[in-house]
């Protein structure tokens, strides 16, 4: 039987319930994303203290951040314009350590959507609070399409890891936030944008797997190239539980894109 890693996901905490009192919360699919290829999702939550959070990183073999609320402007410095949603201390708190634990025992990190956005503040860069007022453009990020539609393309840097992973230079992706990568994190790298240069993804500069993307590649609705039938977002999970099991037995070179991933592409 293969060996399944673990992998930390990342949760948010809000009140709710009958009594409306703290609760963690995880859309499914990205629990479902990450064991179908073959890993085991273990959930990291804003209720963990900082010992917690590094006990339960000791054990796991790759850090998921997950999309969802606006991280807080105060973490790069910046005071929140009127257009900044909800924030939630405890659970920047709680990633920004994460990132941290993860980047000190180098160990495999995947970002989605807020998680990109997270990664880069937590690793120094800083963020559009608000892509219509302070950037303006012709590409509408938060989708109109239905949520499981694509909404416009991405470009993708030719010879970059993602595109190694993707197999592809164009995709054709969803869209769901207000908020973006502005000034990179010394540590990472643009290898993705949209059609108005928007940062669509990033990987790490000296990690030996750190990639960030600003689409829900969870949700599965990405295409490379019409007529194309490989799905880059099964490739990118794919790629992701492969150096999460290489960093489990510390073998391989992360980077290279495995046979496992060509496979689910077909």
């Amino acid at each position: 039987m293969t060996y399944r890693p673990l992998i930390a996901v990342t949760t948010t905490m809000w009140p709710g319930g009958r009594h409306n009192l703290p609760r963690v919360q995880l859309n499914a699919a990205y629990v479902t994303a990450v064991e179908a290829p073959g890993a085991t999702a273990v959930l990291l939550t804003p209720a963990q203290g900082e010992a917690s959070i590094r006990r339960i990183l000791g054990v796991c073999h790759g850090l998921l951040l997950t999309g969802g609320e606006d991280v807080d402007p105060a973490r790069y410095g910046e005071t929140a314009l009127p257009q900044v949603e909800e924030v939630n201390p405890e659970r920047d708190e709680m990633e920004i350590a994460a990132v941290h634990e993860a980047v000190r025992r180098g160990m495999p990190v995947m970002a989605i959507c807020r998680g990109i956005q997270l990664l880069n503040v937590a690793l120094g860069g800083t963020l559009y609070q608000d892509i219509p007022c302070q950037l303006g453009g012709d590409v509408l990020h938060e989708q109109q399409a239905a949520v499981n539609e694509r909404w416009h393309a991405g470009r993708v840097e030719p010879g970059s890891g993602l595109e190694r992973i993707f197999g592809s230079t164009t995709l054709f992706i969803n869209s769901f936030h207000h908020q973006a990568v502005r000034d990179l994190a010394p540590s990472l790298v643009a290898t993705a944008w949209a059609e108005d240069g928007i940062v669509e993804g990033v990987e790490g500069r000296d990690h030996p797997w750190m990639y960030g993307v600003q689409w829900h590649p969870e949700r599965g609705e990405a295409h490379g190239p019409a007529g194309d039938d490989r799905d880059p977002d099964r490739r990118l999970f794919w790629a992701f539980v492969q150096a999460c099991r290489q960093f489990a037995d510390g073998a391989g070179e992360p980077h290279e894109v495995p046979r496992l991933v060509q496979a689910a592409a077909r």
